[in-house]
Formats: structure tokens, sequence, C-alpha cells
């Protein structure tokens, strides 16, 4: 699993990589709860918020953006950070997952607007992992 932070104006624009799509979509939860607080997902803890979302979308793509956004709209209301994904059932239009994270009562280092769709794409690259950017309005 690999998640690279690139430069783009005004946002923050990520590359993430996964053997599987499961591997993906813990990825880009794992990278954006780094983003919401820097190294917060690298640290070992207890998660003590647990959240189950269930997810359809036409195609993989905005399944992942979907989820993501689901992921980010429950950071704000739990005022939590999200580090883990449990995963019941993912196709590439559905995910059934659980997703674990903890209180951050100091807030977030970084305020996300809002995951897009822009340049998103998750495809297979030529090592046939899965991979996409993701822009986060910022």
């Amino acid at each position: 699993m690999k998640i690279r932070y690139l430069p783009h104006t005004a946002d923050i624009r990520m590359k993430i990589e996964g053997s599987s799509l499961e591997e993906l979509f813990t990825a880009g939860v794992l990278g954006m709860g780094n983003i919401l607080r820097d190294g917060f997902c690298d640290k070992n803890g207890p998660f003590m918020v647990k959240l189950k979302i269930e997810l359809t979308a036409h195609d993989e793509t905005c399944l992942l953006i979907d989820f993501l956004s689901e992921v980010l709209s429950n950071s704000y209301s739990e005022k939590a950070i999200f580090c883990e994904v449990k995963i019941f059932e993912l196709t590439t239009t559905k995910i059934r997952a659980e997703i674990h994270g903890r209180q951050q009562a100091q807030g977030f280092d970084e305020e996300i607007k809002a995951v897009t769709y822009h340049e998103a794409d998750v495809q297979k690259n030529n090592n046939r992992d899965w991979e996409t950017l993701i822009i986060f309005d910022i």
C-alpha cells in the first residue's frame, strides 16, 4: 500500500495505491486521517469510535469518493479521526464496512471541505495494483 502527497494549488492532492480494492480504500482513509492531523494514524492506540458505513455507487471511483466523503463527514460530526477500516463486503459498486477512530479534542491540523471527483479514476496500473488520485478541497 502506498500513499503519496502531490503538489496542487489551493488543494491537497494525494495518490494512493493498493494491491486490492480493500487496500486502496484503506489507504484513502489513512491518508485523509493523516491530513486532518499530521501523523495521527501512524500512532498506536485504541480506537474507541466505531461506525458502520454501507454505500452503493455507479462504479469503483464513485464508490471510493463517496466512501471517503462519508468518513470525512463522520470525522466532523464525531470530532474523531478514523484510521482503520474493517471491510465486510466490497465490490466495484458496493461497500459495507466499519470505520474505527479516536476522538480528537484538539481539533484538526487541516480543514478538508470536500473530497472531490476531480482527477479521481480508480484503475489498475502496469503492476496490476489499484491506484487513483484524490484531491481534497481545503
